[in-house]
């Protein structure tokens, strides 16, 4: 089979091939009814109910290929977009459109010094040693604070250059200070777990981040662009609310509606006993334990609550 010709008439969707974002992507991808199957040595999987391409990529180079259109449609992390751009600034061609935040891989790019060391503000580390994966930003952060202290110096040329060293490494971050190699780093931080196990505290956030669905600025097919992006959305909708009916006396109506609000409006429908009604609306997920003791409290009765598979909401 010829992989490349199969590609010409097909939108090409990038997802990260491995790390904390990936299982997540195909999670959401399975419940998009996104069809595919990935042979075990290739990046690219054809999908088959849709004239849509996988491309699997690192997630740090997926915004360089939709920024560059040679991909249609990505999923990566906001601190990946943030380092992409800090770069190479988007243009009215170029860049990458955030259309959707996916509300998961929520997390942190901070500056992180040693739990026993005497910093403790990130001004302290300017004209340090600093190792991170992520030096566009690190620079840009640290040039920030320099400008902000005049602490500026100038090459042999008369160039602005940085005091603060920025060095790059690739994994293992965290272990940069114990090892002497920096006296502080900037590593993203999920729970903070690994922080604190290498003995680091964070001193200050660059960037705070969750996983974005983005697009190209000129997609190949803008139609199926926001095909995807609906179902999509809908599988996040799911996730994040539940469906919750139940019965109450008309008069209770008002307080219990106040409760369960619903995403545009709760449904009512009259019950075949006089001066009750039915009532169903969708729940935040988080909150529905909270919502079925006040609805108790108020009167409601035959409170179920279900789990919503897909929807398409407004």
């Amino acid at each position: 089979m010829d992989l490349v010709n199969h590609l010409n008439d097909r939108l090409l969707f990038a997802v990260p091939k491995k790390g904390r974002l990936h299982q997540a992507c195909l999670d959401l991808l399975h419940g998009s009814d996104i069809q595919f199957h990935r042979h075990s040595r290739l990046d690219i999987a054809l999908v088959k109910n849709l004239p849509l391409a996988l491309v699997f990529l690192p997630a740090a180079d997926i915004p360089t290929f939709v920024g560059e259109g040679r991909v249609d449609l990505g999923i990566t992390g906001r601190d990946q977009v943030a380092e992409h751009e800090a770069v190479t600034p988007p243009t009215d061609t170029t860049g990458v459109e955030e259309i959707l935040d996916l509300d998961f891989g929520r997390c942190k790019l901070q500056v992180q010094v040693p739990e026993k060391g005497d910093i403790t503000e990130p001004e302290q580390l300017v004209g340090k040693n600093v190792v991170t994966s992520f030096t566009n930003l690190a620079e840009a952060y640290f040039r920030d604070l320099e400008d902000k202290a005049g602490a500026k110096a100038v090459n042999g040329g008369g160039e602005r250059r940085l005091r603060t060293s920025i060095k790059y490494v690739g994994g293992s971050v965290e272990a940069a200070c114990a090892l002497g190699v920096a006296d502080g780093i900037v590593d993203l931080v999920e729970s903070g777990e690994t922080m604190r196990a290498a003995g680091l505290k964070a001193i200050s956030t660059v960037v705070e981040s969750t996983a974005v669905l983005i697009k190209s600025k000129r997609p190949s097919d803008p139609k199926l662009v926001n095909l995807i992006a609906s179902r999509i959305r809908g599988v996040i909708t799911a996730q994040k609310y539940v469906l919750c009916t139940y019965n109450v006396e008309r008069p209770k109506l008002e307080a219990a509606c106040k409760i369960t609000p619903g995403k545009r409006a709760p449904t009512i429908n009259s019950l075949e006993e006089s001066n009750w009604v039915a009532v169903s609306a969708m729940v935040e997920r988080k909150k529905i334990a909270i919502a079925m003791d006040e609805l108790t409290s108020v009167g409601a009765c035959d409170i179920l609550v279900m789990k919503i598979d897909n929807s398409r909401t407004a």
